[in-house]
C-alpha cells in the first residue's frame, strides 16, 4: 500500500455515511462475501466503496491477503468514532422522523405481549380516536430486547407495556394485576397446592438479550430473592413464542402477568399462583424529554380520561 496514500491527499473529501455503515459491516464480518451479502451489494462494489473510503481518510482501514482480511492500526483507531458517527446519524434520522410524525399528527404506538388486547389499552385508543378523529395512529408490536429501545430510539411515540422502566421514561399506570409462576405441565411444583417463592429456589429463570434492561428483567425474575439469593439462569429468549417453547420443554421457568392464562395458554405450559409473589402493573409509557409534543400529550390526556371515567368498553365512550 506503499504510496497509495498521501498527507493530506483526502481531506477535501469526508466519508459518506453509506461507506462508515460498510466499514463497521466489513469489521464484524471480516470477510467481504459475507459483508457485502449483509449489505445488499455486490462484493467488488464493497470492496470499491471500502478503497473510496480510504481515499477520503488518507489511510488503510483494512488489510488484504487473499480472503482473509483484518483492521490495520488505523482502521481499529477509527472504528469506534465510525460507530459514533454512524450513531449520531441515526439518531438525526429518528428525531427527524418523530418531528415528522408529530407535524403530521400520525402517532406510532408500540405495544408489547399481549398489551395491545388489555381492556386498558383498548379504552385509552378508542377514546384517543373519538377526541383526535384527524389523527392516524399506527401500531406496532414490541419485542423483549426493543420495547424500551423503541421509546429511547423514538421508533415508537408512546409504548403500552410493563413497568418498571429506566430513568429517562415516564408512565402513567394503567392497571394492577397478580404474577403467576409460568411452569412445564409436568414440573414437579405445577402439582403441589399452594406455592411461595421459597419453592423455585434453584429453579433456573428464563434470561434476557443483553440489550433488555436489566432492572426490568431483574424485577420480573424477581432477583435477588426475599432471602437475599440470587437467581440461577437458563437459556435467552427472545419473544413469547421463545420463551413459552423453553418452558414447555423443562428448560426453565419465568414469572407472567396473570393475563398470561388466557393469553398465552400453550400445550405443555401450565400458570400456578404464588403467594408472596409481588403484583405487576399495566402503564402508558413515553420519553420524558418528549412528554409536550402535541401527539404525545393527546394520548396521555387520554389515558388519564380513560382511567378517570373507568370506562373498560371502548365501544361504548361518548364521543
Amino acid at each position: 500500500m506503499e504510496g497509495y496514500f498521501s498527507v493530506g491527499a483526502s481531506r477535501s473529501r469526508e466519508p459518506s455515511i453509506h461507506q462508515l455503515r460498510l466499514f463497521l459491516t466489513l469489521n464484524e464480518e471480516l470477510h467481504f462475501g459475507r459483508a457485502a451479502a449483509r449489505s445488499f451489494i455486490t462484493q467488488p462494489a464493497l470492496s470499491q466503496q471500502i478503497r473510496e473510503l480510504e481515499k477520503r481518510l488518507g489511510v488503510a482501514v483494512v488489510e488484504r491477503s487473499g480472503r482473509t482480511i483484518r483492521l490495520t492500526e488505523a482502521g481499529q483507531a477509527l472504528l469506534p468514532e465510525a460507530r459514533a458517527a454512524v450513531g449520531a446519524v441515526d439518531r438525526l434520522r429518528r428525531v427527524a422522523d418523530a418531528q415528522v410524525r408529530q407535524a403530521s399528527g400520525r402517532l406510532v404506538v408500540g405495544t408489547m405481549g399481549a398489551e395491545a388486547s388489555m381492556k386498558h389499552t383498548r379504552s385509552v385508543l378508542g377514546l384517543l380516536r373519538n377526541r383526535h378523529p384527524g389523527m392516524t395512529v399506527q401500531l406496532i408490536n414490541l419485542g423483549f430486547g426493543d420495547h424500551l429501545a423503541a421509546l429511547a430510539q423514538q421508533e415508537a411515540d408512546v409504548v403500552f407495556l410493563r413497568p418498571p422502566v429506566t430513568d429517562d421514561i415516564e408512565v402513567h399506570h394503567l392497571a394492577t394485576e397478580p404474577r403467576v409462576a409460568c411452569l412445564a405441565a409436568d414440573h414437579p411444583l405445577a402439582s403441589l397446592p399452594a406455592l411461595t417463592l421459597a419453592h423455585f429456589s434453584g429453579v433456573p429463570v428464563v434470561d434476557m438479550p443483553q440489550e433488555v434492561p436489566r432492572l426490568w428483567w431483574d424485577f420480573w425474575a424477581v432477583d435477588p430473592r426475599p432471602d437475599g439469593s440470587r437467581v440461577r439462569y437458563g437459556p435467552v429468549v427472545t419473544d413469547m413464542e421463545s420463551l413459552l417453547h423453553t418452558v414447555a420443554a423443562g428448560e426453565a421457568m419465568c414469572f407472567l402477568p396473570a393475563a398470561a392464562r388466557e393469553y398465552f395458554a400453550r400445550p405443555g405450559v401450565t400458570y400456578v399462583d404464588v403467594a408472596d409473589l409481588a403484583p405487576s402493573t399495566s402503564a402508558l409509557a413515553w420519553l420524558r424529554a418528549r412528554r409536550s409534543e402535541a401527539t404525545v400529550r393527546a394520548v396521555r390526556q387520554a389515558a388519564r380520561e380513560a382511567m378517570t371515567r373507568g370506562v373498560s368498553d371502548p365501544e361504548a365512550m361518548p364521543a
